[in-house]
């Protein structure tokens, strides 16, 4: 079943009691992804008329949503690769503290993309000509900063690779100004900094070659690989060949009833969210079994309903 005819098939549940508070976390402020939390908030407390209370958190990325929902009280919706989960339930850094064995499914995401961005003017013209330059890899102790050093690590050019002490936040200006050669982000396409940094400043956003994809994904096998359209980004004329990593909404201290009416919600709202942000368009119901975690007990009888099955 489609995600389109199960939208159509629902009705939302009703949420026990006259209120119920959900923080939302997802990513920082100049992110798609808190674009989408946002857009996901004001649509649960429409249609729980609310019932739902939601308030949206600026976090600085994955890593952060995984260590809080290991310690934080009350009900809490969160985004994340599932890798990180299977490291927090493992209990490896930097998740040593904390319980995480309470973490549930609810719903897939937008994939994370993987945005290596340069200046339009400059001679790097692939990912290996990275290899002697200055790059921030994402966000201190963020996934993405994980992930894009464990790709220059396969690639080989992990110890010729130069990481400025610079935040995000400020990649941009760094590289308008030429203090830094490039930057990774990772979000959904089209990101709202890299789309804004675009307006502005030619960049070329740089391409993996087919064995460079390859062995990424051999390497982390969660990956996959994601051609991003030509034009997505204003002068960025060519198709981008990057990579993509899933990424799921996950729940904790959340009660049954609240976490059937969010799904319910989801999905019924999901192609009208995707009307005015098409990043939710690529969300479908078999996305669900790569999400790692359990099924939120809340939810299990209304996935079996409607053909997901999980691992």
């Amino acid at each position: 079943m489609t995600a389109a005819t199960m939208g159509l098939s629902l009705t939302l549940a009703s949420v026990a009691g006259a209120e119920t508070r959900v923080t939302l976390k997802s990513a920082s402020s100049t992110s798609s992804y808190y674009v989408m939390m946002v857009q996901l908030g004001e649509m649960l407390s429409a249609q729980s008329d609310g019932a739902i209370q939601p308030t949206v958190e600026e976090s600085q990325g994955s890593v952060q949503n995984v260590a809080e929902a290991g310690r934080r009280p009350g009900a809490f919706l969160f985004t994340t690769p599932p890798n990180l989960i299977a490291d927090a339930q493992a209990g490896k850094a930097p998740f040593e503290q904390g319980n995480f064995d309470s973490i549930r499914t609810l719903f897939p995401m937008p994939f994370i993309t993987i945005h290596l961005v340069v200046r339009g003017d400059s001679d790097i013209h692939s990912v290996a000509d990275l290899s002697g330059r200055s790059f921030i890899s994402g966000g201190t102790g963020t996934f993405c900063q994980r992930q894009v050093a464990s790709i220059f690590e396969t690639l080989g050019i992990a110890d010729s690779v130069t990481a400025p002490e610079m935040e995000l936040s400020g990649a941009p200006a760094a590289l308008r100004n030429n203090q830094v050669d490039g930057y990774a982000t990772c979000s959904a396409h089209p990101t709202p900094q890299v789309q804004e940094l675009a307006a502005t400043l030619p960049v070329r956003i740089l391409s993996f070659t087919e064995d460079e994809r390859a062995a990424i994904i051999a390497a982390n096998p969660g990956a996959g690989a994601v051609t991003v359209a030509a034009n997505t980004y204003a002068g960025v004329d060519d198709e981008i060949a990057t990579m993509a990593v899933p990424v799921g909404a996950y729940a904790t201290n959340m009660d049954d009833d609240t976490a059937l009416s969010i799904v319910s919600a989801f999905w019924t709202q999901r192609a009208d969210m995707a009307d005015t942000n098409p990043w939710w368009a690529g969300v479908t119901p078999d996305l669900v079994p790569q999400l790692g975690a359990p099924l939120h007990e809340g939810i299990v009888a209304f996935y079996a309903q409607h053909g997901v099955e999980m691992p």
